[in-house]
């Protein structure tokens, strides 16, 4: 009996590392293939339009740039 109880106990304690799956559901909208080609709703900058490659790499270094520290504290 306690030889039973000790083998639900460890498969019990195995199934609870298993993995859920981590893809997306099938009703989601897929995000583009291309970042640049997205976005199209009011939350992009304003100067910028979607299928920008170029603006879109531009923007990239700006907000970048921004965020380092070293050329915040020179």
């Amino acid at each position: 009996m306690m030889r039973v109880a000790l083998m639900l106990a460890a498969m019990l304690a195995l199934s609870a590392c298993g993995e859920r799956e981590q893809t997306l559901a099938a009703n989601r909208n897929k995000s583009p293939d291309q970042p640049w080609q997205g976005a199209k709703n009011e939350f992009v900058v304003k100067n910028w339009t979607p299928s920008d490659k170029a603006g879109w790499e531009t923007q990239l270094r700006n907000r970048a740039q921004t965020q380092n520290e070293y050329n915040k504290t020179n």
